[in-house]
């Protein structure tokens, strides 16, 4: 098996805009034709790490290699965007209005290299990769949806043959139903031409669902990068667990790798720390089972369609010293919030018996 290669490297990149800090020594390795997802809330610095990725903005320091060279950082080393082989797609996609379809994505063709027939023939293959009929090129833009104006200009954007395509918030301005379905075909289009991607979204679902590799981005640094799953079940601290989705926490004591908490005895994995400690759950983790040890009331539902949310108070149960649940003090009174199917079985002033599946993570009290 050959080994991983990085098709680009950021190295120690800092960049200030007036005395306002906003990146601030960010690390970041992109192996070659995998998707990245750089993920943080508004002001954290996603777009302005993309545009000096894109050539767009320079770093005050640090080192940008791509393509095995130094693309920006150190004296001299300073590669022109439209020499960096790159692609990038803008929220808007940013058509030309006065263009038509076919124009606009072959506004990216070398014309030295096609005729007006290849032109032609590269446009239609174009848009079939981004699931567009070749009808579509004598249309204006304004004549298209939001979801087939960003596939445009996606077929714009590889119409270059670039090796590395950035992704700024391409699907935010759409609608819930239409972002997921372009999503799905540009990941697809992407993964079948084989070309690095970063996508940067502060949406975390788009980001979970998208991605090969995740980038919690938070105050100008890398708070956590790895795997989707790992990243989202294994948070790096609390700040980010609570960022990357709902996020149940609790009290506990933390002996060994078995956290005592108000829900009992849970698993700790690889535990940094011990004593007193945060526990971290995630909602899907707590389950409404019959033969469940942990009693509660619920106290308030949110229906959400597929879903329900569901607020339950728990209940003291009494162990051999009469302290609670396995001993651990404090449990009466707290509650929980999780995740359920079925709306009718989780009214409100129900008591249910639950279960918890799989195991915590503990963070420093």
């Amino acid at each position: 098996m050959l080994p991983a290669v990085n098709h680009l490297e950021l190295l120690d990149i800092t960049k200030s805009f007036g005395s306002t800090p906003v990146l601030r020594g960010l690390t970041l390795s992109v192996q070659k034709g995998i998707t990245t997802a750089i993920v943080g809330p508004s002001g954290s610095g996603k777009t302005t790490l993309l545009r000096i990725i894109a050539g767009f903005d320079s770093p005050d320091s640090g080192v940008v290699e791509f393509d095995g060279g130094v693309v920006a950082g150190g004296p001299g080393h300073a590669v022109p965007a439209h020499k960096r082989n790159i692609g990038y797609v803008a929220q808007d996609g940013a058509l030309f209005p006065h263009l038509s379809v076919g124009e606009n994505v072959a506004f990216g063709l070398d014309r030295r290299a096609f005729g007006r027939r290849a032109a032609r023939a590269r446009v239609a293959e174009l848009l079939g990769m981004v699931s567009l009929d070749a009808g579509y090129a004598d249309r204006r833009p304004d004549q298209l949806s939001g979801g087939q104006q960003q596939r445009v200009a996606l077929a714009r954007a590889l119409a270059r043959g670039p090796s590395l395509m950035l992704l700024d918030e391409p699907f935010s301005a759409l609608d819930a139903g239409l972002r997921v379905a372009t999503r799905k075909t540009v990941a697809k289009t992407l993964a079948e031409t084989g070309v690095t991607t970063i996508l940067v979204t502060h949406d975390q679902s788009e980001a979970l669902s998208f991605a090969d590799q995740v980038a919690v981005m938070r105050g100008g640094v890398l708070a956590q990068v790895g795997n989707p799953f790992v990243v989202y079940t294994r948070p790096a601290d609390r700040a980010t667990a609570e960022f990357l989705g709902d996020a149940v926490i609790l009290e506990a004591h933390l002996q060994g790798s078995l956290a005592m908490c108000a829900l009992g005895g849970i698993p700790v994995r690889r535990p940094t720390c011990q004593g007193s400690v945060q526990l971290m759950l995630r909602p899907e983790q707590i389950r409404i089972a019959e033969d469940g040890n942990i009693r509660g009331t619920v106290v308030e539902t949110d229906f959400f369609g597929p879903e329900v949310t569901v607020k339950i108070r728990l209940h003291g149960s009494a162990g051999p010293a009469g302290d609670g649940v396995n001993g651990f003090n404090g449990m009466d009174g707290q509650t929980v919030t999780i995740r359920h199917w079925n709306a009718a079985m989780a009214r409100v002033g129900t008591e249910l018996r639950l279960r918890v599946v799989g195991e915590g993570v503990a963070f420093p009290a």
